[in-house]
């Protein structure tokens, strides 16, 4: 513990102007004002600047208590004392001693109309009451503002003074900081967050002025990758600039990009800020064991999570899973999680309630993995990650071949780091890569029907060399792969793939799989511009009677194709076919079926001659596909619309009708290439 009468001045504290002038305004106000953070922001540097001016602008003093080194013989009370008597002592060495009201005649009695230099308490430790009182009748004379430093190790300890003091002399001014709130009636706190890396597109925020003040002239995109890695933590950020001195800036920049634990170290004015290491450290001590180990497997989560994704990575037989969430709780007041999304609001879709969710950053993360792989439980706690990631996946595929395939979307883009992890993390053996291509199967939809073929294949095409044994799983693998490359127009690998997915099937007896192979055929047929093999393979797809209708485009998706595919040739076959893909539907939230069911009523129409009503059409079929996405039959939406408009007002088909591309073809500068997750945001 360290205590002294706080007077030196700081310099600036670089983007704290809001918090500064929400201290400053409460100080004149609220008793106790507590700061809290995560460790490393800033907290104790902005309670000295805000104190700093506050006493010079009432001629006063700081009495300062840090709370890290331990309680010493006398506790707090006494530790203030020394304090208020250095003070007086530094006051009386001056060449100009300050005037203040002289000290009553009985301890805590006020002073009315009487002058004299101020005296401290001397002598011995006075009884607990008597000290208290001494404290704060030394405060009341020179004007000063107490402050307990990190209170974090002696956290009820300082509640009590805190109540003690403000008994004793309810004026009293006093400033704490700390991890978490003390819990106090009259507390009001300030949350100090991370410091803003940008302040807008192309406006560099405070966290990157902090890291530019020790850079010097440096390329702006390298300083907000820095520190953007870094989260804008203010410790952080000051301990990676200290590496300039043996790396360059592009060299940091590549290093703290990497997917690594950041534990940087340098000088610093306490031990547990020279290294983010020790910073963590220090706040992982005074954790509870429970708290402890699901600290450190929360480490596997790399996105935000709920507290049941938290759940099943943290459950073990060392944590019961109903004291998960309390854990969560005493992190999150501990300034080790945050917390993004508050309880209580409700689903649009459903209204079902939504659950919290949190995050662990950057700096607790790598320090929660370290602990884990020293327990050595890094390998059960990234099975246990990869087992629920499939659960959230299987979730999603069951919401979206039912009536809420926004929610399965939803779900997909809210857990999009986490599958992401779990798709590209490293399999630790057979069956745990099993459970990373259960996961992109599972997600045949959001690859397929909502624009994101690409980055399926991908997945796909890398899970299959690493799961090679013949099972039913590896069959729908081999499927997708094929009917995404199909997609994408890659007939050599769209039909390699087919061919080996039907051996697997037929050895499966997967009747399913075998349509799905037949539908997959019809698109690629598609494709190529061969409609009338399209519509022998899709007529084939459409007859069979699906028994999962769980998994990829059943029969009344090969019905809706077929009607696409049968409205050039065949209109009256085609609005048939359209018909019975609506009726066969599944759901009536089926947005993808209704879409192209829409999409082909519209071809169709505009075959018959019927421009208006093609165009009303046309339209529902690009509303439908927004709400799940598919930039590219967006794109070939919005071009067959165009040409509507433009039969529409002038009576006659446009010059280049028979130019168009079906909107299945790929390419063209209307679809830009997306990256894993993304979401391409339509304008109306």
């Amino acid at each position: 513990m360290t205590a002294r009468a706080d007077r030196r001045p700081l310099s600036g504290v670089v983007g704290r102007a809001v918090e500064h002038e929400l201290v400053s305004g409460l100080l004149g106000s609220a008793p106790l004002v507590t700061l809290t953070g995560a460790a490393g922001a800033g907290k104790s540097m902005l309670a000295r600047a805000v104190l700093e001016e506050h006493t010079a602008r009432h001629d006063g003093t700081v009495l300062r208590v840090g709370c890290w080194d331990g309680l010493p013989e006398g506790g707090l009370t006494e530790a203030l004392l020394r304090a208020a008597r250095t003070a007086d002592s530094t006051r009386r060495d001056t060449a100009t001693p300050l005037v203040r009201p002289a000290a009553p005649s009985r301890v805590g009695e006020p002073v009315h109309g009487r002058t004299g230099p101020a005296k401290a308490p001397t002598g011995p430790a006075p009884a607990d009451d008597t000290a208290i009182a001494a404290l704060a009748a030394h405060c009341r004379r020179s004007r000063a503002t107490v402050l307990l430093d990190d209170c974090d190790p002696l956290r009820d300890e300082c509640a009590q003074l805190v109540r003690r003091l403000l008994r004793a002399d309810p004026a009293l001014r006093i400033v704490a900081t700390a991890r978490g709130a003390l819990g106090l009636p009259e507390e009001r706190t300030v949350a100090i967050a991370p410091l803003p890396v940008t302040l807008g597109e192309g406006v560099a925020g405070p966290a990157v002025e902090l890291l530019a003040a020790r850079a010097g002239a440096a390329t702006p995109e390298l300083l907000v990758a820095v520190c953007q890695a870094l989260e804008g933590s203010p410790l952080a950020i000051a301990l990676a600039a200290q590496q300039l001195d043996r790396m360059s800036l592009p060299q940091l920049a590549a290093q703290v990009g990497s997917d690594g634990p950041l534990f940087y170290s340098g000088p610093a004015a306490t031990v547990r800020h020279t290294s983010l290491y020790a910073a963590q450290a220090a706040g992982y001590a005074l954790c509870s064991p429970i708290d402890r180990r699901v600290w450190a497997r929360l480490s596997v989560l790399p996105g935000d999570f709920d507290p049941w994704l938290a759940g099943c990575v943290c459950t073990s037989c060392d944590v019961p899973s109903a004291a998960v969430e309390g854990a969560l709780e005493r992190l999150l007041t501990a300034s080790v999680v945050e917390r993004v999304r508050d309880a209580g609001g409700t689903q649009e879709d459903t209204g079902a309630p939504l659950p919290p969710r949190y995050r662990l950053p950057r700096a607790a993360r790598d320090f929660g993995r370290t602990q884990l792989r020293e327990a050595g439980e890094e390998a059960a706690a990234l099975r246990r990650f990869r087992q629920a990631c499939a659960a959230l996946a299987a979730e999603a595929q069951i919401a979206w071949q039912g009536p809420h395939q926004q929610v399965a979307v939803r779900l997909v883009e809210d857990e999009k780091a986490n599958l992401d992890a779990a798709l590209t993390r490293p399999p630790q053996d057979a069956e745990d890569a099993l459970g990373a291509l259960e996961i992109a199967v599972s997600l045949w939809f959001h690859w397929a029907a909502c624009g994101f073929r690409r980055e399926g294949r991908a997945h796909l095409d890398r899970l299959l060399l690493l799961s090679r044994d013949d099972t039913a799983l590896r069959a729908r693998a081999l499927w997708l792969a094929g009917y995404l490359a199909a997609q994408e127009h890659a007939p050599g690998a769209a039909e390699a793939l087919l061919d080996e997915a039907w051996t697997a099937g037929v050895m499966h007896a997967d009747s399913d799989g075998l349509a799905r192979i037949a539908h997959a055929h019809g698109v690629l047929a598609l494709y190529r511009g061969n409609t009338a093999a399209a519509v022998a393979c899709l007529e084939e797809a459409a007859r069979h009677r699906s028994r999962d209708p769980w998994f990829g485009p059943g029969p009344a998706h090969s019905w809706a194709l077929l009607a696409v595919a049968l409205s050039s040739l065949d209109p009256e076959r085609a609005r048939d076919a359209a018909r019975r893909a609506w009726e066969s539907r599944h759901s009536d939230g089926d947005f993808w079926l209704y879409s192209t069911v829409l999409y082909a009523c519209a071809a169709t129409e505009r075959a018959h001659g019927e421009s208006a009503a093609a165009l009303r059409a046309c339209r529902a079929a690009l509303a439908a596909k927004k709400l799940i996405g598919d930039p590219l039959f967006i794109a070939g939406a919005r071009d067959l619309l165009t040409g509507l408009r433009h039969e529409a007002r002038d009576g006659e088909p446009p010059p280049d009708h028979d130019e168009e591309a079906p909107w299945w073809r790929p390419g063209g500068p209307d679809v830009p290439p997306q990256s894993f997750f993304s979401r391409l945001r339509t304008g109306p």
